[in-house]
């Protein structure tokens, strides 16, 4: 799956791009990245990608002409989805990750800065409008690299154990359960006998209770769309 993203700090997604699960997916080839720096497609000596708002007011505004020259020539014959992240936008979630992992089309992020984009950009050149919180942050170079993140870990082969990704938080409609490693005790706490017996049904039963638990406790609200069984429904009760 490729990445593209418009910036104009294309180094800053380099440096976060190039370590851990989704460095190692870049350098087997199982995604493609490059980030673009908006101010190669400007014009003038001083490469101007932002001016004054009509109307008044505080800060800058992205120009239309350096965004449109830089999004026509990425785009090319790929046709790639075109999302600007922005506050404005639908809210990110897993399941917008899924149904981005599972289109596999070729995404192209729009990073704005300053104010924003001039708006008749939006209104003929993006796709799609994405946030990742009811926030403002100072550019979209951070929520683009969350979903680049969200996204390839649930391509194939990206991560090292498939199961990992069924069983994250959010992925069943709950967040996930609490995770035990060596020793089997520190500090005076121990792991839960459960998951030291070597009984798999017993495990599946008490990750799916301590689930349930941890979300009513945490994110009750996730609760309402989940798809829970009437076990789950009576331990939730109780």
């Amino acid at each position: 799956m490729r990445f593209d993203v418009l910036t104009v700090f294309p180094d800053m997604l380099e440096a976060a791009l190039g370590y851990g699960v989704v460095g190692r997916a870049r350098e087997q080839g199982l995604i493609e990245f490059r980030a673009w720096d908006l101010r190669d497609f400007a014009e003038g000596s001083y490469r101007q990608v932002d001016d004054t708002p009509y109307g008044g007011g505080g800060g800058m505004v992205m120009k239309p002409e350096p965004l449109v020259r830089a999004i026509e020539a990425i785009s090319g014959d790929r046709a790639p989805r075109r999302i600007f992240m922005t506050p404005q936008g639908s809210r990110f979630d897993q399941r917008q990750a899924e149904e981005l992992a599972e289109k596999a089309r070729p995404l192209l992020f729009i990073c704005g800065r300053y104010e924003g984009v001039d708006e008749r950009v939006r209104e003929e050149f993006i796709d799609e409008e994405i946030s990742v919180g009811d926030y403002v942050l100072t550019g979209g170079e951070l929520p683009a690299l969350a979903v680049i993140d969200a996204v390839s870990r649930l391509l194939p082969g990206v991560l090292g154990n498939e199961d990992s990704a069924a069983n994250d938080s959010f992925t069943t409609g709950l967040l996930d359960c609490p995770h035990y490693t060596r020793p089997p005790e520190f500090r005076g706490k121990r792991v839960p006998d459960v998951l030291l017996s070597g009984d798999h049904e017993a495990i599946r039963r008490w990750r799916r209770e301590e689930a349930l638990k941890r979300t009513q406790a945490r994110r009750s609200d996730l609760l309402e769309q989940a798809e829970l069984s009437e076990a789950d429904r009576r331990l939730l009760e109780r």
